[in-house]
């Protein structure tokens, strides 16, 4: 049975299947729409930095054929062939995408898939369609990507522009267009030289829907004494448009004429219309009820490209999903949840989740209390659990994800933004001279985890030497190595307790090479 897959999740491959010659099929359609799906091979910057490895209709394969364009079958729009053991290593990821070819957008498409078939089962499903995206006319599926082992991530990115600005993101050329001597079908290998690697078994379905309208059944010997029907009056048909070229609807404006913001390629709805009701292609007649064309007065000045409310935004868009715990810039974390990982986050922290996610109070007991209490250490907490992404940050504050395989770090809650629920938690006293209580406190994060720390302001890291001091108030963290004691340098009398505007305590830390202490430039 195949597993499901919603945006953002991911696996190992070896946990679907343990086959390494995979076939990868993507169904995606729309009401009038044509669409360009590729693979593009990326290296470890993610970067096309071989064009040989971009694979689309004009290239349907790599040098050593480890990655092929099959074509349209089995129900899928376009299928891949992949085998895993034999792409070359300076290939770290293979995006596969898909395009709008000519006028339209992804919120117009139904709903799609990419499936992952092994050995003629389907292993991995991701479904998606139009209501995950608004303008975008190009988005990015999934990817297969190599972290240690072959991986699988549903992405479902939406990406403003079309063929050529996917190709110029991932660093490619886009090549000046020739002009064709005659249209081309999508080059597919032939039915005898089909891979041996078993796709998905074909069924008896329709042909595909960007193909070419079925040739009219031969008309019947009219009965005599009768007369023949009259030709069906000629309707607006569905134009095939090979690869490559644009479709232009019937009646649209040129290219670069005018429209509002907003408003789809090829449609509007002048100003008192019923908002929603249907406009056909191109730019309307006139008003009812008046003699001249709408627009036939001043003619508007065009507006720049790059004054397009998507254009702009594009580079705030969703970070390209990473591990389990994204950096999606440098005041917000992302965290990819399943149902059997659930997180600890500071209360309020949550700015946006996708998904079903559930956040309960996460109570830390009398004595988690008192402790808190007494220490300064003490975290209001809310667990996170569920399938799909939740968005954190706190005031803006700059975030970073620290990540501990077996390790143990230091901090002070005040830091903390979120964690893992399987790292353990402590709160651990520093020893000192004339403090209240004999000594200020901290939080050991120990186990393998991450744990996201926020600062104000851009931190520094500092080695530790035979002798580093630092103001307790601005550190943030520092490595279980590292040996701190507070000092009586300075003016130490009440700042000991928790919340006191007096003077910070002074810390100290030694250890041997190796260790660290985070500084933030600002006091708590």
């Amino acid at each position: 049975m195949a597993r499901e897959f919603q945006r953002g999740h991911k696996a190992k491959i070896s946990d679907l299947t343990a086959g390494t010659d995979l076939y990868v099929g993507v169904q995606i359609s729309g009401p009038g729409l044509t669409f360009d799906i590729s693979c593009f091979g990326l290296d470890a910057d993610e970067r096309l930095s071989d064009d040989r490895y971009f694979i689309f209709f004009n290239q349907p394969k790599s040098p050593e054929d480890s990655i092929q364009l099959l074509g349209a079958q089995s129900g899928d729009t376009e299928s891949f062939r992949v085998t895993l053991d034999q792409i070359p290593s300076q290939i770290q990821k293979l995006s596969f995408t898909a395009t709008i070819d000519g006028a339209g957008q992804m919120s117009q498409i139904a709903p799609g898939y990419l499936r992952i078939v092994a050995g003629g089962e389907e292993v991995a499903r991701y479904s998606f369609d139009g209501s995950e995206f608004s303008t975008e006319r190009a988005v990015m599926v999934g990817d297969l990507y190599l972290k240690d082992v072959w991986r699988f991530a549903a992405v479902g990115q939406g990406f403003d522009g079309g063929l050529d600005a996917l190709l110029k993101n991932f660093g490619g050329e886009v090549a000046e267009e020739e002009p064709e001597a005659a249209p081309q079908q999508p080059a597919v290998p032939a039915q005898s030289q089909a891979p041996a690697f078993a796709p998905p078994p074909q069924t008896a379905a329709p042909a595909p829907s960007f193909g070419a309208p079925p040739a009219p059944a031969p008309a019947a010997a009219p009965v005599a004494g009768t007369t023949p029907p009259a030709p069906p009056a000629p309707t607006s048909p569905q134009t095939f448009t090979p690869p490559g070229q644009t479709f232009t609807p019937p009646g649209a404006p040129p290219a670069g004429q005018f429209a509002p913001p907003g408003a789809l390629a090829g449609q509007f709805t002048p100003p008192g219309a019923v908002a929603g009701q249907f406009a056909p292609p191109g730019t309307p007649g006139a008003f009812p009820g008046q003699a001249q064309p709408f627009g036939g007065g001043t003619q508007l000045a065009p507006v720049p490209p790059e004054a397009n409310v998507r254009v702009v935004l594009t580079k705030y868009a969703e970070a390209p999903v990473g591990d389990r715990w994204t950096e999606q810039n440098t005041n917000l974390v992302r965290a990819t949840l399943t149902k059997d990982a659930p997180i600890l986050a500071k209360q309020g922290s949550m700015v946006a989740y996708q998904g079903d996610i559930d956040f309960a109070h996460k109570g830390s007991g009398l004595l988690g209390k008192l402790t808190g209490a007494l220490t300064g250490q003490g975290m209001s907490l809310m667990r996170c659990t569920g399938n799909g992404e939740v968005f954190l940050a706190d005031e803006a504050s700059r975030v970073f994800v620290i990540r501990l395989q077996g390790e143990q770090l230091y901090t002070s809650a005040q830091g903390v933004l979120a964690f893992d629920e399987t790292l353990e938690t402590e709160v651990r006293r520093i020893e000192g001279a004339g403090l209240p209580g004999g000594g200020f406190f901290s939080m050991l994060f120990s186990g393998t985890g991450a744990v996201v720390v926020k600062t104000r302001g851009v931190p520094v890291v500092l080695p530790v030497g035979a002798a580093t001091y630092v103001d307790g108030n601005a550190v943030i963290a520092w490595s279980a190595g590292a040996q701190a004691v507070t000092t009586t340098s300075l003016r130490l009398r009440r700042s000991g307790y928790a919340r006191q505007t007096t003077e910070a305590v002074n810390l100290q830390f030694r250890g041997a090479p190796g260790n660290f202490v985070v500084v933030q430039p600002f006091e708590v």
